[in-house]
This record gives structure tokens, sequence and C-alpha cells, in this order.
């Protein structure tokens, strides 16, 4: 059964710092190109990154310059470090694969930055 467990969200003021971490269960992870996804209050769901198996990354143009996405396929987990964050980075942080998003979503984990 598939599976995406989602952590590492905190409240942090802006400025600081967090990394994200998407544990996925199943045998599609490591040949998969895995996103994370972030829906604002208010605002429909949006692609912050991607990678792709061999890790080549991709980012919105909102987080370039302050995330980095990785993965290890071994631990079938994938990550998200983002820095100087912003209170506009506020959300729910969710993974997926890419681009069509057709994994069961898992509960997300909330970003809050303040200002």
């Amino acid at each position: 059964q598939v599976q995406l467990v989602e952590s590492g969200g905190d409240l942090v003021q802006a400025g600081g710092s967090l990394r994200l971490s998407c544990a996925a269960s199943g045998s599609f992870f490591s040949s998969s190109v895995m996103a994370w996804y972030r829906r604002a209050p208010g605002k429909q769901r949006e692609l912050v990154a991607f990678i792709t198996s061999g890790g080549v990354t991709n980012y919105a143009d909102s987080v370039k310059g302050r995330a980095t996405i990785s993965r290890d396929n071994a631990k079938n987990t994938m990550y998200l470090q983002m820095n100087s964050l912003k209170p506009e980075d506020t959300g729910v942080y969710y993974c997926n694969n890419f681009p069509w998003g057709n994994r069961p979503w898992g509960q997300g984990t909330q970003v809050t930055v303040s200002s």
C-alpha cells in the first residue's frame, strides 16, 4: 500500500530554516520524479520543487535560491531544506510524484512563518 508521510513542519520566525521530510512506502519511489507541493491559506496547492530519480532538480521561482530538494532512494525518503523563510512560505507542505500527483496524498506538514 502506497503511503506518503510528511514531517518537519513548525512555527518559525521569518529568516529561519526548516528541513521537511517525506517518507514513502511502496516500490514506486526510487523510479519516480518526486515533488514538494504546498497549499497556502485560501489558495490552491502549488508546486514548490521536484527532483528526478537521478537527482535533477527544479524549483518554483518563489523559492529558488532558498530551497534545496534532495532524496535518498535507499531510504525511500525525500527532503526539502528551506532557508530564509518568509511569511508567504506559510502553508501545508505535501509530497507526491510529479507531474500527476496521483499517489494517495498524505496529511501534510504545517509550516508557519511569523513576521
